[in-house]
């Protein structure tokens, strides 16, 4: 029996190992962690469970048989965090650099089954050259495997993917259907094909932090929600956010103690509006002074930074949050905008999980570059995201809320359950200065007369007033109460039951 014991020590140990003490040493050179030490940091401490430890691949080409590693260059299993389940896979780049073979492939597609069958959060963790070339077709079909299931997994458990280093080719369609993306900045980098087939093809020179950096996809192309300085911080982080978030969509999002108040008022939001209507401030001022004891998990930070979305909790439930940016092109709503917030309400939305929108938007964006970009589609996703949300809702409007984009942030007429205003607010068809111009043409020469047209229009459209009393606003609040109002207004709605019409998918506009 000793014997028996013997080799199963030396099989864990070889498998541990890798692609040996050299590859490792060069993973800590680049000032990474190795795929094992990740999980270390990521999971909660002597809780992942590893399968498949023991499993090579099954190529005969190009000496392959020659070349077999347990675990195939890639890590599964599933742990905890902070107590709570999620299935994990983490890229193994000391083996065969990280590259997919069919049976690298069959291991990430059982922790996706396991992860979808019991109910519980999939994250992966990318390092990887892309597709094995000495498989050839069966590594492809490796892929297509694994996205068929990142297909099926939507919207019933949430899906995580951090890349942590090169991510080429079938490694970035993959990251690319799950709901969150981060980056690790310096060493992460996604594209379709690398510097060398750019070069070859279109004889374009490009770097690969050029091509597919964090630069590129957490600021300019929002590929990537999030870009972290290390493998240390980007971990940490996806820690943080799973406590965020629900298991699945079978069960309700996590509630945890807070210490915060729920009835606590803040007198400085009453001047945190200013008194010209044309001056920035900060809305997450109002977010992280709202949301429990200040914590706001914010998605897409440098990306499409006009609009805010993000996590927070009211009570120690959690909520999700959209809100215009009026330090960022005044809030308005432009393409990217419309996309950032519409994915993010859409994944609320599939997961149970209710929605606080803080509105200060002065319209859509003009111009030719966004009409030939498509903003008319791209804003309508947002608008269909919203209407088609059955979760609670929450709107407040801080300021303006000026035409097709008041309708669009949760209005009343597209089902938001409680909508609130603070005595700032502006609603109106457009901004007093264009109305008026539009109204009283005759009167554009004359200065005089259309500055008492505009103090006219303004007198009457900046305030809340005229909307609620046609009922499009519940009640004008006063900032101050803001916490109070929507921590009640939310309790108000843990009953509410709202089915769309049966269908089997619906159309949104792509």
């Amino acid at each position: 029996m000793r014997h028996i014991l013997e080799e199963l020590a030396k099989r864990r140990a070889r498998a541990r190992a890798g692609g040996g003490p050299k590859r490792i040493a060069a993973q800590h050179a680049k000032g990474t962690l190795t795929a094992r030490e990740r999980l270390d940091v990521l999971l909660d401490e002597d809780s992942f469970e590893e399968f498949d430890m023991f499993v090579e691949h099954r190529s005969h080409d190009f000496g392959m048989e020659k070349q077999r590693v347990p675990g195939d260059g890639v890590v599964t299993g599933w742990g905890a965090i902070n107590g709570r389940p999620v299935y994990v896979f983490s890229k193994d780049f000391t083996v065969f650099g990280g590259s997919l073979s069919k049976a690298h492939a069959e291991k990430i597609v059982k922790v996706q089954e396991m992860a979808m069958r019991n109910g519980a959060p999939i994250i992966g963790l990318f390092d990887a050259g892309g597709a094995r070339i000495q498989e050839g077709v069966d590594s492809l079909a490796g892929y297509a495997d694994i996205f068929l299931r990142n297909v099926l997994s939507s919207g019933v458990i949430p899906q995580i993917s951090v890349i942590m280093g090169p991510c080429a080719g079938g490694d970035v369609y993959s990251p690319a259907m799950t709901d969150f993306i981060f980056m690790v900045k310096d060493t992460a980098y996604m594209y379709v094909t690398g510097p060398d087939v750019v070069k070859t093809v279109i004889n374009e020179d490009v770097s690969h932090e050029d091509l597919g950096g964090y630069r590129v996809h957490a600021l300019k192309s929002g590929v990537a929600d999030g870009a972290f300085e290390n493998d240390l911080e980007a971990l940490t982080q996806v820690r943080r956010l799973i406590d965020f978030l629900p298991l699945s969509n079978r069960v309700a999002p996590p509630a945890w103690e807070s210490l915060d108040e729920p009835g606590r008022d803040d007198p400085s939001l009453d001047t945190l509006v200013p008194a010209h209507p044309n001056t920035p401030y900060d809305m997450k001022e109002l977010i992280t002074k709202v949301v429990d004891e200040a914590d706001f998990f914010e998605i897409s930070t440098e990306w499409a930074k006009n609009i805010i979305t993000g996590f927070g909790r009211l009570g120690g439930e959690t909520i999700g949050l959209v809100a215009n940016q009026p330090q960022v092109l005044a809030g308005v709503l432009d393409i990217d905008a419309s996309r950032k917030a519409a994915r993010f309400v859409r994944f609320c939305d599939a997961f149970g999980i209710p929605i606080v929108t803080f509105v200060d938007v002065p319209g859509f964006m003009p111009g030719t570059k966004q009409e030939q970009g498509g903003l008319i589609k791209h804003g309508a996703k947002l608008l269909f995201a919203f209407a088609e949300a059955t979760v609670p809702k929450v709107t407040v409007i801080t300021r303006k809320a000026y035409g097709g984009a008041f309708d669009v942030m949760s209005s009343k007429n597209i089902r938001g359950d409680v909508n609130y205003a603070w005595p700032t607010a502006e609603i109106a068809v457009m901004g007093p200065r264009q109305a008026v111009e539009i109204i009283f043409r005759g009167d554009i020469g004359d200065a005089e007369k259309l500055a008492v047209r505009e103090a006219e229009y303004r007198a009457h459209f900046a305030n809340p007033f005229v909307a609620a009393s046609r009922g499009y606003i519940d009640d004008v609040i006063m900032p101050r109460e803001t916490r109070r109002r929507l921590v009640r207004a939310l309790g108000s709605l843990k009953g509410k039951e709202l089915k769309n019409p049966w269908k089997k998918h619906d159309n949104i506009p792509l």
